[in-house]
């Protein structure tokens, strides 16, 4: 007899081996009708799968997570489907789910184009309106070469050969096409529904550009019809405030060849990266950082030193000068021990917190660079603390206050916090990485936040904590770290004189709020859809004048206001005053001030506030006060 048990605490029997398809029958045909896969003893299995002995089982349906998850895997299994259908000499790759979706790697001797992605979505409706079985078949690891030798689908081999050790394999049939996967799968194509293909792209085989180009088409599968048409709706939001779109649009930045994966900041973007620095400037020194800055190029003995010259040099931009190497720096830590070795330190010194906004290189492949999220230079708020082991705690306390601060004056409330535990490569003691994991999360405890943990997430030297914000259309973007390390200032004899007039290495906390400046404004950007706070909008406010017969009034009006502090635009062209007024409308100014004859002649302005209001006339004083409300509150 079989035992199973589900999740409300009640027991079934069974006289023999059970699937999970007969156990979701058995319970009644509108279950069994739903049902995607199970989950056995905590693992996911097929809904064809045999239960042989007493068992914990979760069915999955649509409505689980996971459920979600089978669904967008066998949607790229269809699609295998439908291009080999379409494109016979067509070779596949792999078809993993990713967030919101999935993708297959193909190789063709051709581009496909947006007419190929539509028929093969046609094809994949057809498909789907067969109603056909998925059938799982676990197979000897010769046949499946057998198989796939037989059908010319070289990739597929190459994936074999990287799994030694497996036996059997399980092969999923679509009908004709078959594909190699762990699974689970849905049981159906009639779970496969809603789903839409959205976008080719580039991609290289195992991810490796010095590897051949293949195509990428990427999908999405949802449960029901509703969050298919949300998911379209949160992407055709998403594509409005693409930061590279804004970047145009408001002549804050570009990007070109003869620079790829560098910034090209224009005076707006400026403008804007110059308030970021400075507010963070001024979260150095009201926090008990001292600002430093380091060399940009370092010689190639201290890239050995910390390991990056064995491990990370692929990635680094390298130079040669009198028979020497040198590398510039892809982060900023070495240069603050080398600072903090400078001179004795005591044990009096520590917390000893120094911050620099460090320029970094690193040598991104060309296929990952995207606008100015993802660059090959970029500037770091980078920070790092010297403190002794009984310090993290506090530290890591103070820092999260801090950082929490910091992101809702950006306009950011929600932060999901993660602590990254010790993975198997680390260095240290256990004694060691106990006492810095609990105090990591006995920080996080005590600032009253609720965590996630990632076993075995952390780096080598030490565990961390991950900040993610969520933005306005619900994305997320990990942005700030704090990284406890034991090694990297042993490593660099990077030292402090101890209370017994001993000597001990500091323990070494790496931290950043914003991350890189660039990807952060590129957040903020697509954050406020280009429609800047007032404090960080490049342009506060916009004088304009109906005729000639206000242009000196408004020169004053504009005066007055820049010596305030304010970033004012002065137009004064010979232009019809709706002309001008969509104009800077566009460019998304939080202010625009309208003056004709009867302001000029009762010393005031119309005033405008983004997003067509009008908040009529009032006296250039009673203006000023407004948006320096705004500023300071930072609205």
């Amino acid at each position: 007899m079989i035992h199973i048990t589900l999740p409300d605490g009640s027991r079934r029997e069974y006289p023999g081996p059970v699937t999970v398809a007969e156990v979701a029958a058995s319970i009644g045909p509108g279950l069994a009708k739903v049902t995607v896969a199970g989950k056995v003893d905590g693992r996911l299995v097929d809904a064809c799968d045999p239960i042989d002995h007493d068992a914990l089982l979760q069915i999955i349906t649509p409505k689980d997570e996971e459920g979600l998850d089978i669904i967008r895997h066998s949607s790229a299994h269809l699609l295998g489907h439908a291009v080999k259908q379409l494109y016979p000499t067509a070779k596949m790759v792999i078809g993993p789910v990713i967030e919101e979706g999935f993708y297959y790697d193909i190789s063709y001797e051709r581009p496909f184009t947006p007419e190929d992605m539509a028929a093969i979505e046609a094809r994949m409706r057809e498909l789907i309106a067969q109603d056909y079985d998925v059938i799982k078949r676990v197979t000897p690891r010769d046949q499946v070469i057998e198989v796939f030798k037989s059908r010319g689908e070289d990739y597929k081999l190459r994936l074999v050969e990287d799994m030694p050790d497996e036996r059997t394999m399980g092969l999923y049939y679509h009908q004709e096409y078959i594909d190699m996967c762990r699974g689970p799968h849905v049981p159906n194509t009639r779970f496969l529904k809603v789903f839409k293909l959205t976008r080719i792209s580039g991609a290289y085989w195992r991810g490796d550009a010095k590897n051949e180009q293949l195509q990428r088409i990427y999908g999405t599968a949802w449960a029901d019809k509703k969050q298919l048409e949300d998911y379209i709706r949160r992407i055709e939001e998403a594509e409005k405030r693409d930061h590279r779109k804004l970047g145009r649009e408001l002549d804050l930045f570009h990007m070109q060849d003869e620079a790829p994966g560098l910034v090209f900041w224009h005076p707006k973007g400026w403008t804007i990266w110059q308030q970021v620095e400075q507010y963070m400037r001024h979260v150095y020194v009201d926090n008990g950082y001292q600002e430093v800055k380091g060399p940009q190029i370092l010689d190639r003995s201290l890239w050995e030193k910390t390991g990056h010259w064995d491990n990370y040099r692929d990635n680094m931009f390298t130079t040669e000068s009198e028979k020497r190497q040198y590398a510039l720096k892809p982060m900023n830590c070495p240069g603050h021990v080398l600072i903090f070795k400078h001179g004795i330190k005591s044990y009096r010194d520590l917390p000893l917190r120094y911050g620099e906004f460090g320029q970094c290189h690193r040598n991104e492949p060309s296929g990952a660079l995207h606008g100015i999220m993802r660059v090959r230079g970029f500037t770091q708020d980078d920070g790092h603390i010297f403190c002794t082991e009984d310090q993290i705690q506090d530290e890591c306390m103070a820092f999260t206050a801090l950082l929490q601060k910091v992101y809702r004056d950006f306009g950011f409330e929600d932060v999901i916090y993660k602590v990254a535990t010790r993975p198997d490569n680390r260095v240290g003691s256990d004694a060691l990485w106990d006492k810095a994991e609990t105090a990591v999360m006995e920080a996080l405890r005590r600032a009253g936040v609720e965590f996630s943990i990632s076993p075995g997430e952390g780096a080598f030297y030490g565990p961390k904590i991950e900040y993610t914000l969520k933005d306005a259309i619900g994305r997320q973007w990990q942005v700030g770290t704090m990284q406890v390390d034991f090694n990297t200032a042993e490593r660099l004899g990077g030292e402090y004189v101890t209370e017994s007039s001993g000597r001990a290495h500091p323990v070494m906390l790496h931290r950043a709020i914003l991350g890189s400046l660039e990807r952060f404004i590129g957040i903020l950007l697509e954050q406020h859809a280009g429609a800047m706070p007032v404090w960080l909008a490049p342009v506060q406010v916009a004088v304009l004048n109906i005729t000639d017969g206000q242009a000196e009034y408004c020169r004053e009006i504009a005066k007055t206001l820049q010596n305030q502090g304010l970033r004012v635009e002065l137009d004064l062209r010979n232009e019809k005053i709706t002309y001008k007024i969509r104009e800077h409308s566009l460019q998304k100014l939080p202010y625009i001030l309208v003056v004709g004859d009867k302001e000029k002649a009762a010393g005031a302005v119309a005033v405008r506030a983004r997003g067509n209001k009008d908040l009529g006339a009032m006296p250039l004083e009673a203006f000023a006060q407004l948006i320096a409300a705004d500023i300071a509150k930072k609205a």
